[in-house]
């Protein structure tokens, strides 16, 4: 299944990235890419034929037809996004939602409005990921407390906001905070060379321990000469987590070392040396932007007496963005389509955001993302509203009522009751203990 993935989830990314642009950021593809997985579930079979029909609503039926279908415009922008078919791309974000890993945090969740449906189907439902959550759609406090709850507290709140034309909404969220295997050594910024604009401007940064990562000098075909630092986590039940880092010529464009990043990451898991890694004996000494090679008589086992040794320096770095994902290429229009035709609910428009976080440290990664989607009908026409606002500025009553209604939904004998009254002539300064919001 990774294979599988690998090549639709790299060409996602690009999209993605080529969306955000160059600037300073940090993302999540494959928490996009998973929620627009789940709106390519199907039924896993038809309801029962004797099932009594639900109320005819016509303009639910032209909006979402019988139902999500693999057929249709929609279906075929929605697999094009995904790089491949809705059954494969909808069995593949089963499989990992429902296997989580143990040093990656995963969720979703399918919310819908109170009043306008009951979340689809039972038999789509049933095929949905076992662990997907569905149910009535929050308010703002809980889609906050959803993302911070699946990420750990790395994400404080929702991407989307919901107002009163929010019909349903569609959530994915991705963490992770594990330690290095082997944590960094200190160097100082020189390290990074005279032509680092970064060297200026910080005083310490990392370098790679003797032993525990990797690095290399790489021989692309799109690129040419890349650097690569690989920094292993700490394992848990033989469960681990990679973080790969890929620089080029400082020319190359973003979208080019983002994509070089992806195909290299292809053999990362496995510990494996990047393929076209060149040796250290075919680069000639001296300095280049990417790396200096220099040449020292050392004692070595090696067996043709030519030892190669390499060390990264790198800088701790953190990013928290959002990103607005409503751009045709990244198959949220369409997915916002299956997901209508899946709850029956018609609507006029849809809302996809991601917020993401990470920080890169000496002894440690953390970093989460967490992806929505919204379908929004329109607001009722516009009419005329008065409000009053009751002034109680001179002496008043009041009367206090208990109320006693039992489990079993009878009234007790105090329901009703008025338990205290009052005639109110002498107010009295709000206390500054309670000016204050709790």
């Amino acid at each position: 299944m990774t294979t599988d993935l690998h090549g639709p989830l790299s060409a996602y990314a690009a999209r993605l990235h080529a969306t955000v642009g160059d600037r300073h950021h940090v993302a999540s593809p494959l928490g996009a890419w998973l929620l627009l997985a789940v709106c390519a579930t199907e039924p896993a079979d038809t309801e029962p034929a004797d099932t009594e029909p639900a109320e005819s609503n016509p303009a639910a039926e032209d909006a979402a037809g019988e139902g999500p279908s693999a057929d249709g415009p929609a279906a075929e922008d929605l697999a094009h996004a995904l790089g491949t078919d809705l059954a494969s791309a909808a069995e593949v974000a089963r499989v990992l939602l429902d296997a989580p890993h143990p040093l990656v945090r995963s969720a979703t969740a399918l919310w819908h409005r109170a009043g306008r449906g009951d979340g689809g189907s039972a038999a789509w439902r049933a095929a949905l990921p076992r662990t997907t959550d569905v149910g009535e759609l929050p308010d703002q406090a809980g889609l906050d407390a959803w993302a911070r709850e699946h990420t750990d507290g790395l994400i404080d709140t929702f991407p989307l906001k919901v107002s009163p034309n929010v019909v349903f909404a569609l959530a994915s969220a991705l963490a992770t905070r594990v330690s290095w295997a082997t944590p960094f050594d200190v160097a100082d910024a020189g390290a990074l060379g005279a032509g680092s604009p970064w060297a200026r401007g910080l005083r310490r940064v990392l370098r790679s321990p003797s032993h525990g990562h990797r690095c290399a000098v790489v021989s692309t075909e799109r690129l040419g000469d890349v650097i690569v630092h690989a920094a292993p986590a700490q394992t848990t039940d033989g469960a681990g987590l990679v973080v790969l880092s890929v620089a080029a010529d400082p020319q190359v464009p973003p979208s080019e070392v983002l994509a070089v990043a992806y195909d290299l990451s292809v053999g990362a898991a496995d510990g494996a040396q990047p393929a076209g890694a060149r040796s250290l004996f075919d680069l000639p000494l001296g300095e280049t932007p990417l790396w200096t090679v220099r040449e020292e008589r050392v004692r070595t086992r090696a067996r043709d007496g030519r030892e190669e040794r390499h060390n990264a320096v790198l800088p701790c770095w953190s990013a928290r963005s959002e990103h607005d994902l409503t751009a045709p290429a990244l198959g949220f229009a369409a997915a916002s389509t299956m997901l209508a035709k899946a709850l029956a609910q018609p609507i006029e428009s849809f809302d996809a955001r991601q917020v993401a976080m990470a920080r890169f440290g000496r002894y440690g990664f953390e970093a989460a993302a967490v992806t929505g989607m919204v379908g929004l009908v329109s607001l009722p026409p516009e009419g005329v509203a008065r409000t009053a606002e009751l002034r109680f500025g001179h002496p008043y009553a009041v009367v206090a009522v208990a109320t006693d209604t039992r489990a079993d939904g009878v009234t007790g004998p105090w329901h009703g009751v008025p338990v205290f009254s009052a005639w109110v002539t002498e107010p009295e300064e709000l206390p500054e203990a309670d000016a204050a919001d709790r």
